[in-house]
């Protein structure tokens, strides 16, 4: 069995997108709260479902990646 090794580039690359993902979920919120006019508070209290959306956008962006992955190495053998 291999061992599997994660690099800290790919770590960080990682964390990265993870966190572009936060502040784009943010950056919705803030939208919301401007179309709204609601108070600024709730950038504060709706942090868990900025977090909650973070991670399904970071797992669309995964998924868009393996399939990119996979297409490319498909079309790649010849």
């Amino acid at each position: 069995m291999r061992n599997i090794i994660i690099t800290p580039k790919r770590i960080k690359k990682e964390l990265l997108i993870l966190l572009v993902c936060l502040l784009i979920a943010i950056a919705v919120n803030i939208a919301a709260i401007i179309s709204y006019q609601t108070s600024w508070w709730e950038i504060l209290t709706q942090m868990g479902y900025e977090i909650a959306i973070a991670l399904v956008l970071y797992f669309i962006f995964l998924i868009v990646r393996v399939l990119k992955f996979f297409i490319l190495k498909i079309f790649s053998k010849k």
